[in-house]
């Protein structure tokens, strides 16, 4: 009799299609690392465009600028003001945004087209405290008897307040504005009245240098 041939399984003869499915699903070490690789790079992207995002949403400020340049004791108007957008960075303390809160003020020193206009550059009743760090300080217009030392002052100068026979009236008094028109060498140009100061200063300082001023020449020191 011919020989028998003896069947094998199906399983024995090739792989069975579930390895073959979990072969193909399984990655291998260079396929895992290409993933990885892919997924970090994508996190990176993704974390850029958050934080550009929040950047231009969040960073930058609308503030006011000057159109063009103020001088000390001029009143604003409306058409004297710009909006910009500023990095929130850039934007100094005291910056003012809303066109009605500096309109119909008084510039209390020289200020430059394009620059940002904060709350010590404009009259208010609050000036006299922030430039003196004193809450019950006190603005006092004071006529200098020295002409050219009015010239030289300018907004932030600190001074001490004497009279002519060197009493000390006040020490410490921050110039908050001057109205003197000054000519190109910062010196005035003729011999006109010379243009008040104003000083901030505490109350008690300010009531002795007002009433001083009525009948003394006055004298400033610069600190």
């Amino acid at each position: 009799m011919p020989p028998t041939r003896t069947s094998l399984p199906l399983d024995r003869l090739g792989p069975r299609l579930r390895d073959r499915l979990g072969s193909a699903l399984r990655p291998g070490w260079m396929r895992s690392l290409a993933v990885r690789r892919l997924v970090a790079v994508a996190l990176v992207v993704a974390a850029a465009v958050i934080a550009l995002a929040g950047t231009r949403a969040d960073g930058e400020f609308e503030v006011l600028v000057a159109a063009r340049d103020l001088l000390p004791g001029q009143v604003v108007a409306a058409d004297d003001l710009a909006t910009r957008l500023v990095a929130g960075s850039t934007v100094p303390a005291g910056a003012i945004s809303d066109t009605e809160l500096a309109a119909g003020r008084t510039v209390t020193g020289r200020v430059r087209t394009g620059e940002i206009l904060t709350d010590t550059r404009l009259l208010s009743s609050r000036l006299p405290a922030d430039l003196t760090g004193v809450d019950d300080a006190r603005l006092v217009p004071v006529r200098l008897s020295d002409e050219a030392v009015t010239s030289l002052l300018r907004p932030g100068d600190v001074v001490d307040v004497l009279t002519d026979s060197e009493e000390v009236l006040a020490r410490r008094a921050v110039v908050a504005m001057h109205t003197g028109q000054d000519s190109p060498t910062g010196f005035p140009a003729g011999r006109s009245t010379v243009a008040p100061v104003l000083l901030a200063m505490d109350v008690a300082a300010a009531h002795r240098v007002a009433a001083a001023g009525l009948d003394s020449s006055l004298a400033v020191v610069l600190h």
